[in-house]
């Protein structure tokens, strides 16, 4: 048993000071107010729950700033995914090892003490299978365990090129499934792959309705039936009128009708949504994983986010691209979208309550829900996922309460995280991550080594 004492926390009821939080095999045993700090290690910092980030690929970390070019037609996701396929060729499972790394690093410093990682760069450069299916997979494992960030592994299926069983392109060639027999066996081997890594969870991630057709989308979905299943949907417009010609119907529409959505899913992106499918998705129970930086950068659009969460529902952020890494910019840069849409300001709160607070709230539970982990509240039961913010921050300081976390999120980001515990794993300290420069060293040399 270890106790922790800090001067102010956020609990499920509220802000509450002088906090005792009891860790045990890295759980929360139990959280008391004014407890008995006998034998408690005395914390400088305001504790909050660590955030997941329910969606990312880990490899793009390695390709930040790289397609900020402008070329010769008029740049889109579909010519930066072009960018990211001639990028891809050349890695090597230790390059993706490294690129993992430093990105679980980095999410870890900025607030994101658990990570999805929606993964399908499975095969060798040409295309070919390792001879272990989950050899990529082991190296994302490797990365969590050295890092300590709580994994949900995705192992991806993505057998199309597009929309109507479209024959996949070349730079497709790394994350091809292949037939429905060989796709169990790279869930199985990815199963064995994170079982060294802490608390890990394996989950599945049929790739989008482009890359994956009905019957294949129903068999991957029942690999996991009590896991989660992750699915690309309505990112960009091109996809949804593709999807139209094909189906009749929208992404987000098709999937409500054909799938029957409820907790365990999580719709990546659902950028593009009519007022219906934001109240229908709102009901099925599904999470929206939400990635603003990168919705941003790759020219998406922006989510109907107000209107989906006054129909209560629910959402996540994750760091997608990694172009990026921090779990205030994300929250910042959804309620700003909105903003910029409406033309007004504090769009995701409701009246007299913080807009800070209400996407850290949102966050933190619709992420635990999409990662299928006990995260994102300090209670008894919970992982002992924790923040520590430097209360003496020039954007914290004299504040109390919820604006605390108007702070952190609107003002200070990343410069207010000084520790970060996971699982009862002191990993972040004085906001750098133990394993930061080694993380560092072998993430240049893989790059160098690249872009030369």
């Amino acid at each position: 048993m270890r106790k922790l004492r800090v001067a102010r926390a956020l609990l499920p009821g509220g802000w509450a000071a002088d906090v005792v939080i009891a860790l045990e095999d890295g759980v929360i045993a139990s959280v008391e107010i004014g407890g008995d700090a006998d034998g408690a290690e005395r914390w400088v910092g305001i504790a909050v729950p660590g955030l997941p980030n329910l969606h990312s690929h880990t490899f793009q970390r390695g390709m930040a700033g790289l397609s900020e070019a402008r070329g010769p037609t008029e740049d889109s996701f579909w010519t930066w995914r072009e960018v990211m396929y001639r990028f891809l060729d050349q890695l090597s499972p230790d390059d993706v090892e490294a690129m993992a790394t430093l990105a679980f690093v980095e999410m870890l410093e900025t607030g994101f003490t658990a990570v999805a990682e929606f993964h399908y760069l499975h095969h060798a450069p040409d295309g070919r299978p390792y001879a272990n299916p989950a050899a990529m997979a082991e190296r994302i494992a490797a990365a969590a365990a050295a890092t300590g960030i709580g994994l949900t592994l995705l192992p991806v299926l993505y057998r199309w090129g597009g929309f109507d069983r479209t024959p996949p392109t070349p730079g497709q060639r790394r994350f091809l499934s292949g037939d429905d027999e060989a796709f169990a066996r790279l869930v199985e081997a990815s199963g064995r792959a994170i079982a060294g890594a802490p608390d890990a969870r394996l989950g599945i991630a049929p790739h989008s309705l482009r890359a994956v057709g009905p019957v294949e989308l129903r068999f991957a979905a029942a690999l996991a039936p009590c896991g989660p299943v992750h699915i690309h949907a309505a990112e960009q417009e091109r996809e949804v009128a593709d999807c139209i010609a094909w189906s009749g119907s929208r992404p987000v529409e098709w999937l409500l009708a054909e799938m029957d959505l409820d907790e365990r899913w999580c719709l990546v992106h659902a950028t593009h949504m009519t007022p219906r499918e934001a109240r229908d998705l709102a009901a099925s129970g599904a999470v929206a994983g939400l990635c603003p930086v990168t919705e941003a950068n790759l020219g998406d659009g922006i989510m109907p986010a107000t209107a989906y969460l006054e129909a209560g529902g629910r959402f996540g952020v994750g760091t997608d691209s990694n172009i990026l890494i921090g779990a205030a910019d994300e929250l910042r840069g959804l309620e700003y979208a909105q903003r910029l849409r409406d033309r007004r300001r504090s769009r995701l709160a409701r009246s007299g309550h913080s807009v800070g607070r209400t996407l850290f709230d949102a966050a933190a539970e619709g992420g635990a829900r999409a990662c299928d982990r006990r995260v994102g509240a300090l209670a008894p039961g919970r992982q002992a996922d924790i923040l520590l913010l430097d209360g003496d921050h020039p954007s914290l300081a004299g504040r109390d309460g919820d604006a605390l976390l108007d702070g952190f999120v609107f003002a200070a980001g990343r410069c207010a995280i000084r520790d970060v515990i996971v699982g009862g794993r002191h990993v972040v300290q004085d906001g750098r991550h133990v394993l930061r420069e080694q993380a560092r060293k072998a993430f240049t040399a893989a790059l160098t080594r690249i872009l030369a």
